[in-house]
């Protein structure tokens, strides 16, 4: 990338999380074993999944997808952060770059796709239980998981090529520990209209929806949990539902904050711990709110264990 009279970038430096020098060996291992539990954790949920053919349901596939996505979109960030926090070298290629962001859209976007799908999929299911067959059939269930990968694949690439045609100009420091388009689009040197005005639409188009969409089906979930006369389970229910929302709230409400409504009084570091909680805290509890809880999932993998212990 070549700018007439202006410095050629070939490279970025990450500056990394805002920590003391004397607590980084601490954060250090607190990230590490984040990451480490979000890695067991998901790859548990899609080995059960893919071993035992109890959970080969509609629910279970999407949550299969979920949790590739959460392995994939901590794995996208984690391991450069946890690199850079071990060096004080934190440079980071022009390509391998725009490579970050790319994959950290298209995973961060099917996260909401799938968020979204797993909301009406719990609908139909409370809802709807004695049509939820004829409705969430295999079909179905393909063609929801196929268009959110197509869609989030041809939106992250849009978002990437828009960023690919700007110029960048002597200052190559990215205040983030991660390739951030937001953090990106401060350091170019070119008119930078088009893409804001891409993501406030496109963005906002997809997060708004999305987020309206499961909070219509959650309101229908309560409404229809409201008229069981069972006291046990209508605690159940809510107490599901309730940690599904505050997933999705913690998820949707930090994305929100930094990317539609940004504050002139956000600080550097407030941007950057708010990152945090979206792409390590929540791929890390994912796995817990949605399925390790879940008494099928118990089942299977006693189930597994049970087969691999006859088998030895």
């Amino acid at each position: 990338m070549i700018m007439n009279n202006q410095t050629v970038i070939t490279q970025f430096f990450l500056l990394g999380l805002p920590i003391p020098t004397e607590h980084q060996q601490l954060f250090y291992v607190l990230f590490l074993a984040m990451y480490l539990t979000t890695v067991l954790g998901n790859l548990i949920i899609i080995i059960l999944i893919i071993l035992d053919s109890h959970l080969h349901t509609p629910m279970y596939v999407f949550l299969s997808n979920l949790s590739f996505s959460d392995l994939c979109f901590t794995s996208v960030t984690m391991p450069k952060l946890l690199q850079n926090m071990k060096s004080q070298d934190t440079p980071i290629s022009y390509v391998a770059c725009l490579t970050q962001m790319y994959f950290f859209n298209v995973f961060g976007s099917l996260e909401i796709f799938l968020l979204v799908v797993l909301a009406y999929d719990r609908y139909v299911a409370i809802c709807l239980p004695l049509q939820y067959s004829s409705i969430m059939s295999p079909n179905l269930c393909v063609c929801l998981v196929v268009l959110s990968w197509v869609f989030t694949v041809f939106y992250a690439m849009f978002h990437t090529l828009l960023l690919a045609r700007l110029s960048f100009c002597k200052n190559n420091v990215i205040p983030h520990f991660f390739c951030d388009i937001s953090a990106l689009l401060k350091l170019a040197c070119s008119d930078i209209y088009i893409n804001e005005l891409m993501m406030l639409i496109w963005g906002g188009f997809l997060l708004i929806i999305s987020l309206l969409l499961i909070i219509v089906s959650y309101v229908q979930i309560v409404s229809s949990i409201l008229r069981i006369s069972s006291t046990r389970a209508i605690h159940k229910l809510f107490s599901t539902c309730g940690s599904h929302l505050s997933v999705v709230s913690l998820f949707y409400g930090t994305i929100i904050g930094l990317y539609l409504c940004p504050s002139a009084n956000n600080s550097t570091e407030k941007e950057t711990a708010m990152s945090l909680m979206y792409t390590v805290v929540t791929p890390m509890l994912n796995p817990f709110i949605y399925s390790l809880r879940n008494r099928d999932m118990k089942e299977a993998l006693i189930r597994v264990l049970c087969k691999k212990k006859i088998s030895f």
